[in-house]
């Protein structure tokens, strides 16, 4: 199958959607299919308002039609809801192409919280961007069933999973009681909520791993914590290996990618108990959800690395990719592209 991508997220950005849409597109390829991505890098781009790392294609409607009708997809998954999106939206539409969606992130609540634009409005633009799509694939149940709630169509289930090689534990790995190492790994933005967990008092050291638009500020108001930027998944499995609690203080994500990387590695989780965590977590012993999280951090320090990666074992890129595939829309092919492709 020929599959074509749309997506306004992608390299060089370092994020969970960039990270699913590399690997499903890895195990597609491994199932025979042929995957192409339509991202920001073929574009003119511009950096997003408040978030400089994102960059926004400008007026890319033209070259986006010329794409889609060159690779003549099997399949057309449009991933964002950004120029991109937008684009190949309207001309799916325009000229009676199905296509899929997928719902990402809490976007409503990101934009609230970095602009103060109220829920209402923003989920009213998602529910319009998603109203023709025939699968818009959620990441979890949870967030499924508030799509739902919120009048959205068509929502299927499309899980993600970890790469257990790479993210792979230290069985040799001993805890210091005295100087536990509490990390934190993802987007450093207001959204994130990391003040939550800088602002605990709690012992050891506290790191974070990534960066963004709230770096210089949380550097100059927790100077005490470490800071190690943008780093390789080889460096990030390591920094899982080495810390002792993997802290999560997001309230908005739908998933967590980072979860299952690090109980991958051996490393229990903290976190609050909302969607992500919920989903990710389960009734697992591999972490604790608590509304105090520096209750939830001391108690994590507890959990055996071994239970953290049993759980772990149980997501599968394989099985979310097929999922993925499974939930694709066929477009049909007129003669014209029919006698395009046997020529």
């Amino acid at each position: 199958m020929k599959i074509l991508i749309v997506t306004d997220a992608w390299e060089p950005q370092v994020n969970g959607v960039v990270r699913t849409l590399k690997q499903t597109r890895l195990e597609l390829q491994a199932m025979g299919n042929e995957v192409d991505i339509l991202s920001p890098l073929e574009f003119k781009t511009l950096p997003c308002p408040t978030y400089p790392d994102i960059s926004l294609s400008i007026l890319p409607g033209r070259k986006v039609a010329q794409r889609i009708k060159a690779f003549s997809p099997d399949a057309l998954h449009i991933s964002t809801e950004g120029p991109l999106g937008l684009s190949a939206r309207s001309y799916a539409l325009k000229n009676d192409l199905p296509f899929s969606t997928a719902y990402h992130t809490r976007f409503p609540e990101y934009v609230k919280a970095r602009t103060g634009i109220p829920l209402s409005l923003t989920y009213k633009f998602l529910k319009w961007f998603h109203g023709p799509s025939l699968s818009v694939m959620a990441p979890t149940q949870v967030v499924k069933v508030d799509l739902d709630h919120n009048g959205f169509k068509n929502v299927v289930l499309w899980t993600r999973g970890v790469d257990l090689s790479v993210f792979s534990a230290d069985t040799t790995h001993v805890l210091n009681p005295e100087n536990p190492i509490f990390l934190y790994v993802g987007r450093v933005a207001v959204e994130k909520n990391i003040e939550a967990f800088l602002s605990l008092d709690i012992p050891g050291e506290k790191w974070v791993v990534g960066d963004g638009p709230a770096m210089n500020h949380l550097k100059e108001k927790y100077p005490n914590t470490k800071y190690f930027g943008v780093i390789n998944h080889p460096t990030l499995a390591d920094m899982y290996r080495k810390a002792d609690v993997f802290v999560f203080p997001s309230k908005t994500d739908t998933f967590g990618l980072v979860l299952l990387e690090a109980m991958a590695c051996g490393l229990p989780v903290a976190a609050y108990p909302v969607t992500g965590p919920i989903d990710v977590l389960g009734n697992s012993l591999a972490g604790v959800m608590d509304n105090d999280l520096q209750q939830a951090c001391l108690q994590a320090l507890n959990i055996p690395r071994s239970v953290a990666r049993a759980h772990a074992e149980l997501f599968s890129w394989k099985v979310a990719s097929e999922q993925f595939l499974k939930h694709l829309k066929p477009v049909p092919k007129t003669s014209e592209t029919q006698a395009l492709e046997q020529s």
